[in-house]
């Protein structure tokens, strides 16, 4: 569980007393460390015993028919000024899990680990807000950008409003170098693997239909969407340095993301 120490520990504390006793569950989630705390653990997994029988699905079908890793799709417009990035993803492990690696500043999946280099990290953190599974925080964040070869970390102090029962997260900037706008969203959605070939009188349309139709044996997937929107400052918003920042944010958005994917993949081979 090492490149996910946080989430590793804690799932599997939870797994443990769920065996001893389904009705009693620890409240005692929080971090030692004044700069970071967990929701309650019933906002961070609606449905805990789900989560874990979905790892032990992924874990089984890895053996027999491992999850192929498709390209992220992704695709940047530009009008009046501003730069749009959409991405879509699908990513082989559970929506809640996918979601917390995203969200987790400590058990994040950014750290390459041929290299031993880490693409992002969060260098700060503090809780503005917080009511039940909606939590708005200020964060510094270091994305470190391969330029011509040199891998310089360009600082960005973001605000953040997480929605961990919708798993999505909005976010804006309240400073990042070269940008004069910067923000976004991203969100995680469920997809049905196994529909095709576990529900085939009727096709599923939620969780709780998908659970039914396929026994409880149907592997969930994640969709992960992310929208993007970025204008940056004079002289950087005229070609070619417009074109060098627009290259620069696809080239490290699509390494972030192979890194997601690395992630979840060692985590279904896990012992």
């Amino acid at each position: 569980m090492g490149v996910f120490p946080r989430f590793g520990s804690w799932i599997n504390q939870k797994s443990q007393q769920l065996l001893k006793a389904e009705s009693k569950r620890s409240k005692n989630v929080d971090s030692e460390e004044d700069n970071f705390k967990l929701p309650d653990e019933e906002y961070l997994y609606p449905d805990l015993k789900e989560v874990l029988k979905q790892r032990e699905l992924w874990r089984e079908a890895e053996q027999n028919h491992p999850w192929h890793n498709a390209s992220p799709k992704i695709k940047v417009t530009r009008e009046n000024g501003f730069y749009h990035m959409h991405i879509e993803l699908t990513v082989g492990l559970d929506p809640d899990s996918v979601y917390f690696f995203l969200t987790d500043p400590e058990s994040g999946p950014f750290q390459s680990l041929n290299k031993n280099r880490k693409l992002m990290k969060n260098k700060s953190r503090k809780i503005l807000f917080e009511n039940g599974p909606r939590q708005i925080t200020r964060v510094e964040k270091s994305v470190v950008c391969n330029v011509l070869g040199l891998y310089i970390p360009i600082s960005m102090h973001l605000i953040l409003d997480e929605n961990r029962k919708d798993l999505m997260t909005q976010y804006k900037k309240e400073r990042v170098i070269f940008m004069k706008e910067f923000k976004g969203n991203y969100k995680v959605e469920p997809v049905f693997v196994d529909k095709e070939r576990l529900c085939k009188k009727k096709i599923p349309m939620t969780r709780e239909e998908y659970k039914k139709c396929s026994g409880g044996k149907g592997k969930i997937a994640s969709k992960l969407t992310v929208d993007q929107f970025y204008k940056p400052y004079p002289p950087f918003n005229l070609p070619p340095l417009s074109w060098l920042i627009r290259g620069l944010t696809i080239k490290t958005s699509k390494a972030l993301l192979a890194l997601l994917q690395d992630t979840t993949t060692r985590f279904r081979t896990a012992a």
